[in-house]
């Protein structure tokens, strides 16, 4: 099989313009090399995060060759049979680019009581609704039995134009890799170093074959932050306010991330495609003023030699 290497970017600080931003952060990845655009998802945020299923919605309408994806959606917060209808309306309607990625959610408990939903269930939950939604944007007619959700001849309609329906799982825990193993078609993690990525890669595909199933080897990818700059210190110290502390520590921080000139940016990559990875998400940190500076370049200046490097 021949890989086929993509970067896609994920918006980082939002400026005070909020919705201009947004359109001119669309409108320039839809024009250049940049394969995907990617959203986060938070229920709660001290900065402003676009909610994923409607701005990926929008991106379909406003776009025609760019594809979207949410990195990742928490699956518990959403009943499995209406986000699969969600998903479905939305790649139907994009004619098949959308790349729908799960997990569990962070280690927020405060979110799962704001959306109703257990904190300690989370992962039953997920797997669960995983299990749902492949039924139903596959089969005509569902009826299923399960811990939290019953079905009784439900059908989903249109169905989604990619068949069988990509979905990845997110996480970078042990727990993320099984469950990639055993349901997932892929695996992104984020806040991970590319050592810690190839094991990772091994592991989960040796989850799936304990399942009797096989990850495709361009399935795996990672998100990781950039900040690009002729001076690393000047690109950290330009990253670091907008960096979500408590995550990683400061050593993991400088493995998993590259904050200098487009050739660390580049070396980072290459460093994760030598522990199995094919797929990546960047994402911009520093001032928002400079966020579409810093696209523009990563657009002009490192996606395009990378994504010929699979010829």
């Amino acid at each position: 099989m021949q890989i086929k290497y993509r970067v896609g970017v994920m918006p980082g600080p939002w400026p005070a313009a909020g919705r201009d931003f947004f359109w001119r952060f669309v409108d320039l990845c839809e024009k250049s090399e940049i394969d995907s655009v990617w959203f986060s998802e938070r229920l709660s945020s001290p900065l402003p995060v676009p909610e994923p299923m409607t701005a990926m919605a929008a991106v379909a309408a406003r776009t025609t060759r760019l594809k979207f994806g949410p990195s990742v959606f928490i699956t518990p917060f959403r009943t499995p049979v209406l986000a699969a209808r969600e998903i479905a309306m939305i790649d139907y309607l994009s004619g098949g680019r959308m790349l729908p990625a799960f997990g569990i959610g962070v280690e927020q408990e405060r979110e799962f009581l704001a959306a109703g939903v257990p904190f300690k269930e989370r992962g039953r939950r997920t797997d669960e609704a995983i299990a749902i939604m492949r039924r139903v944007w596959a089969e005509d007619e569902v009826t299923f039995a399960g811990e939290f959700w019953k079905l009784d001849k439900i059908t989903v309609l249109p169905k989604p134009a990619q068949q069988p329906m990509p979905l990845w799982i997110g996480g970078n825990s042990e727990a993320a890799m099984r469950r990639a193993g055993r349901l997932g078609d892929g695996w992104i993690p984020s806040f991970i170093t590319p050592e810690q990525f190839r094991v990772g890669v091994e592991k989960t595909q040796a989850f799936a074959a304990e399942a009797g199933r096989e990850v495709p080897d361009d399935h795996f990818g990672v998100l990781f932050y950039y900040c690009l700059d002729p001076d690393p210190a000047a690109a950290r110290a330009l990253a670091a306010p907008f960096i979500p502390r408590g995550r990683v520590d400061d050593a993991t921080l400088t493995r998993c991330t590259a904050f200098g000139p487009p050739d660390l940016v580049r070396e980072r990559l290459e460093e994760y495609v030598a522990g199995g990875g094919s797929k990546f998400i960047l994402r911009p940190m520093g001032p928002p003023e400079r966020a579409l500076d810093q696209l523009t370049q990563l657009a002009t200046d490192v996606i395009p030699g990378f994504h010929r490097r699979d010829g």
